[in-house]
């Protein structure tokens, strides 16, 4: 239960050596060259400083409240070996991460630790059961200096990232222990983020860091399309401006100021040519580069810009992408949820205040779990698992076998239509189908025990760590003809370079011909209701989520249903539904997954 509502000041902020704002694999290749000497003249006795001063960059991103290891395919990374054989790692973890950072701290008198957003948001239930708090206290213990907000960031709203930002105890909640919440250590940036009303940031756009006579500048933003990625009410009263324009307009302010060293932290990706971690990204031929959104930011960001710290896609890359000039310039990520961090050299020259970016090196390094636990984040670890433990460790439902959330069509998004169907039933008996959003299952469930609760027993904390926006299910009514453009919409408009392939209830099935391109992927002739074809004139009872049900993922469609009721939340659905359906004698098997046959 939470404390008192009483709020509590902040605590002294860490001091940093900064000037504040007014609002593994190298990828060095063609950029390594010799630099010139330094000065090597002695005034008065005393040698100069070196012209030349290299600046650990330490970087993650898309943490997503995972304080925990997290299980399955989320806990690992893919590393190739030299024989080009891969293995998976073990990895994540912020007990590890914290022993991983300060260990690559060591030595370097030079370090900044920066992040590239989506922090909280979608978070396991130590975290997100208290709105995130523990986070943020495990980031202030990170020594984390600086990070954009990504678009998880406003899965509350915007009050609410003020909230984590400033401190104060939750306005509904309350004060969860007698410390209260003082907020974060570290500044989000916020630069493309715009007050509808007064068409301000709503926080900070930039920040410089400063250590003795060496300082650079970060300018945060998240992806403009955070809109179509966050529920409605998250984005309320909030403008979202293009990536490239707003970094462009921040870096012409931080060189008026005189700084000329910049980072930019983008809260958009791009898509690898390979899964493991280490591959050789800039490295000729079939099987280099990335791909995606990022790769047109990288190309249009003005020079200025030394380095790109991205994030939202949770791949892994260390790459160069040309800048507008021609020149290569570093491109980050460090995939999700704390398993890798990033570690680049910025060669700072003190005669011009720039980077030297021809010294740039960068590689990303596997958070594993073979070093010591931190003891500090171990204690704050254990402090909020008590507080958790009374409603995480309550038995929902048990599960025969994993229920993976992987793959085009996947197991749990199904068995999460499933339960939202069965609920859409029980509040409508005219319910005919469930529609659910993929990226809005965030995790699959695991048969092996996590804790003492026993194989195949699924906890409360483990359906939150499946579904954990509390986002209501909702009944509309469609026609046929929409229901068949929402299909259509999955694979086509915004979603047509990225499909966002609904997982469909059982009883819904369709063909999907990947050989195809936008719109004609889904064949119409092919979908049917529990093996009747969809009439376009008739009239369909469709559950989903509020995200959904608000025109999320780019599917406009949806957001135009009528005869709307909203009933509980997606989680509570779940829950009633494995318990309903499973018990220890006689456990719930995974979703087959065959409502949507593939051609490609």
């Amino acid at each position: 239960m939470p404390a008192t509502s009483q709020s509590y000041p902040s605590r002294r902020r860490r001091t940093y050596g900064l000037l504040a704002a007014a609002a593994g694999l190298a990828t060095a290749g063609a950029l390594v060259a010799a630099l010139p000497a330094g000065a090597q003249d002695a005034k008065d006795g005393k040698p100069l400083p070196s012209r030349y001063q290299d600046v650990q960059l330490l970087s993650f991103n898309d943490l997503h409240g995972n304080l925990e290891p997290p299980s399955g395919s989320s806990g690992r990374v893919t590393e190739i070996q030299a024989d080009g054989t891969t293995k998976t790692i073990d990895a994540g973890g912020v007990e590890y991460l914290a022993t991983h950072l300060r260990q690559a701290r060591e030595g370097n008198k030079y370090s900044v630790t920066a992040a590239g957003g989506d922090m909280v948001g979608a978070s396991p239930l130590i975290s997100g059961l208290f709105h995130d708090e523990p986070t943020i206290e495990a980031l202030n213990k990170l020594e984390l200096d600086v990070t954009s907000v990504g678009n998880h960031e406003f899965d509350e709203g915007a009050k609410e990232l003020a909230r984590l930002q400033n401190g104060g105890c939750h306005p509904t909640d309350g004060c969860y222990t007698d410390e209260g919440f003082a907020g974060a250590d570290f500044p989000y940036l916020a630069a493309n983020v715009l007050d509808e009303k007064t068409g301000k940031p709503v926080l900070k756009p930039y920040w410089v860091w400063k250590k003795k006579d060496v300082k650079i500048g970060f300018i945060g933003v998240t992806l403009e399309d955070t809109p179509g990625v966050v529920s409605a009410e998250g984005v309320k009263g909030l403008k979202f401006k293009d990536e490239v324009e707003t970094v462009n307009k921040y870096a012409k302010v931080l060189q008026r100021q005189g700084v000329q060293s910049i980072v930019a932290l983008i809260h958009e990706g791009g898509l690898p040519a390979s899964t493991s971690y280490n591959y050789d990204c800039d490295s000729p031929g079939a099987g280099d580069g990335i791909s995606g959104p990022i790769v047109d930011i990288a190309k249009n960001i003005t020079p200025s810009v030394d380095a790109l710290v991205t994030g939202h896609t949770h791949a892994a890359y260390a790459c160069t992408v040309n800048d507008p000039s021609g020149k290569p310039r570093t491109v980050t990520s460090a995939a999700s949820f704390g398993r890798l961090y990033t570690d680049t050299t910025l060669t700072y020259d003190r005669f011009t205040g720039d980077i030297a970016r021809t010294s740039v090196k960068s590689a990303n390094h596997v958070v594993t779990r073979t070093v010591a636990k931190a003891p500090d984040m171990t204690e704050l670890i254990s402090k909020w698992n008590t507080l958790a433990a009374p409603i995480g460790n309550r038995a929902i439902g048990y599960i025969s076998a994993d229920i993976p959330n992987s793959g085009t069509e996947s197991p749990m998004g199904d068995l999460i239509a499933d339960a939202q169907l069965a609920y859409g039933q029980r509040l409508d008996p005219e319910t005919d189908l469930a529609l659910m959003n993929p990226g809005g299952v965030r995790a699959g469930l695991t048969y092996a025990a996590k804790g003492g609760e026993g194989d195949g027993v699924v906890t409360y904390a483990e359906g939150f760590t499946v579904q954990p926006f509390s986002n209501t299910v909702n009944l509309q009514d469609f026609t046929g003809a929409q229901l068949i453009q929402v299909l259509k919409e999955q694979v086509s408009g915004s979603n047509a370079a990225s499909p966002k392939i609904l997982q469909p209830s059982s009883g819904l099935t369709y063909t999907l011909d990947l050989t195809k391109t936008g719109a004609d992927r889904v064949v119409t002739d092919s979908i049917k209701l529990n093996g009747a074809a969809i009439d376009p004139a008739a009239t369909y009872r469709v559950a989903t989520n509020s995200f959904l049900a608000g025109g999320g993922d780019g599917i406009t469609t949806l957001g135009q249903g009528t005869n709307d009721l909203v009933g509980t939340d997606d989680l509570t659905a779940l829950e009633q539904y494995l318990t309903a359906n499973s018990s220890a004698g006689d456990p719930i098997a995974p979703p087959v997954a065959n409502r949507i046959t593939i051609v490609q």
